[in-house]
């Protein structure tokens, strides 16, 4: 009996402490975090994106103005001396204002590159944490299915064995169990009680001999129920 509840605790300890399960939450927390800077970097190309189509647009329309403004100076449309020179001006200021957003353009574009290329950089860890914890789950749910199977097959042999003991001392072995650390009874084995290490008296073993084989022997010490076995040294 004691040794069923024996495998049983084990198996229960074992279903409570899966590695792979421990493992799960590690992978699922650094899901979270990944899943998180996606999102952040995904509204950042976004914004990106939308930031270079206005400084494409504004290159754009400076261009335009230079191009008309140099067509009309091209063209000579300007006759008076003045106006011409205030035009001149104009496009000197035109040219600069182009290269000024020309570099805030490939700023832009270079701020854009960099954030694409970390979005796909953490999708790709993304893709890979959802494999990793697909196959983890698996494999878990895996090593759980035996162990609770192995739960029922132990727990069936400890129903029958349990059901040839009589009420009174089931009662006593699961006190002493709960009370003991999960250990209600304890092999007496030369000599010495399993259960506390008790080296038991040569006067208190020619007692437990001198008992018939269906009474009830106590430790002295610990008071679990001594099992006699042939290695007990009666």
């Amino acid at each position: 009996m004691q040794e069923l509840d024996t495998q049983l605790d084990g198996l229960h300890h074992q279903l409570a402490t899966i590695p792979e399960a421990a493992q799960l939450a590690e992978l699922a927390g650094r899901r979270a975090e990944v899943d998180g800077e996606v999102r952040d970097l995904r509204v950042e190309v976004d914004d990106l994106t939308a930031e270079q189509k206005r400084a494409d647009a504004d290159v754009e329309q400076v261009k335009a103005r230079k191009a008309r403004d140099q067509g009309m100076v091209d063209a000579g449309s300007i006759t008076d001396p003045k106006a011409l020179q205030r035009m001149l001006g104009e496009l000197e200021s035109l040219e600069r204002r182009i290269s000024d957003l020309e570099d805030a353009e490939i700023e832009v574009m270079e701020r854009l590159e960099e954030a694409q290329a970390n979005l796909e950089q953490r999708t790709a860890e993304l893709e890979k944490l959802d494999r990793d914890l697909e196959a983890l789950g698996h494999t878990r749910a895996h090593k759980a299915r035996e162990l609770e199977e192995r739960l029922a097959t132990v727990g069936a042999d400890r129903k029958t064995t349990a059901s040839g003991i009589s009420a009174d001392l089931l009662a006593l072995y699961e006190k002493l169990r709960e009370q003991k650390g999960g250990v209600g009874a304890s092999a007496l084995r030369r000599r010495e009680c399993g259960g506390c290490g008790l080296t038991i008296n040569p006067s208190d073993l020619a007692t437990i001999a001198a008992a018939p084989t269906d009474e009830v022997v106590r430790c002295e010490e610990c008071s679990r129920i001594l099992i006699r076995t042939g290695e007990s040294g009666l």
